[in-house]
């Protein structure tokens, strides 16, 4: 059995495994990581999908997906993972995840949020936790989530309408069991704004914003999210 220790991570060596926006290697100074815009805008899972999101920094949390045996992965730097290189367990179900935290940002009607992504054997699913959204504040503050199993809390993100032979759903417990992809922190939902006058609405989610047709950045989250420590407490 993987060990049940805390997973601790203030960045004091650097990002530790965690990288920034779609990526890049996490920025961090004096033990801190920023995370400012703009950021990649993710049409991945765009309707019929739940939405578009960004990333502002996530995890690998198995050690294959950067030991070179994963082609699409390839062009990211290695800056080695503390998680998956001692061997933390990716059984998150009801794991607590703390966050010390502060920013200044124009959301957009976004929200800070977890999401997970795992390899079932039904599909890749990309689920996010919108039953507990973190506040970023102006001053530093220590926010904890519950990643439970209760369906209510969760969102699967889905796939646009030409991935979703890649994305899926599957039961969040099934998904939590094994977070074997990615630990992520994301703004969503966020929803583009065509820049140009010749996006037909009906066209706005089929074609890829951004890749297809420029999109409106003052319409999108702007600004400045810090963080200090990430932690997860797992169960006993």
């Amino acid at each position: 059995m993987q060990p049940r220790r805390s997973y601790v991570e203030k960045f004091d060596n650097g990002p530790g495994g965690w990288y920034g926006d779609r990526h890049f290697a996490l920025p961090v100074w004096d033990g801190v990581a920023y995370c400012c815009s703009p950021w990649w805008l993710d049409a991945n899972h765009a309707p019929p999908g739940a939405g578009y999101l960004h990333l502002l920094m996530w995890l690998f949390t198995d050690k294959r997906h950067y030991q070179g045996q994963s082609e699409s992965l390839k062009h990211l730097p290695y800056i080695g993972n503390r998680f998956a290189d001692e061997d933390y367990s990716r059984d998150l179900t009801n794991a607590r995840v703390t966050l010390r935290l502060r920013g200044k940002i124009d959301l957009k009607g976004a929200q800070l949020l977890v999401l997970v992504q795992a390899k079932t054997p039904r599909t890749t699913a990309n689920m996010v936790l919108t039953g507990q959204p973190f506040e970023i504040t102006s001053d530093w503050s220590e926010q904890t989530v519950t990643l439970t199993p209760e369906a209510r809390q969760w969102t699967c993100l889905g796939a646009r309408h030409d991935m979703q032979n890649e994305y899926g759903c599957d039961e969040i417990a099934a998904v939590l069991r094994d977070v074997n992809l990615d630990l992520i922190f994301a703004l969503f939902p966020v929803r583009p704004v065509p820049a140009c006058d010749n996006v037909k609405p009906s066209d706005i989610d089929r074609l890829r914003a951004v890749a297809d047709y420029p999109v409106r950045q003052e319409h999108l989250p702007k600004g400045l999210v810090m963080f200090d420590t990430v932690k997860i407490d797992y169960p006993q």
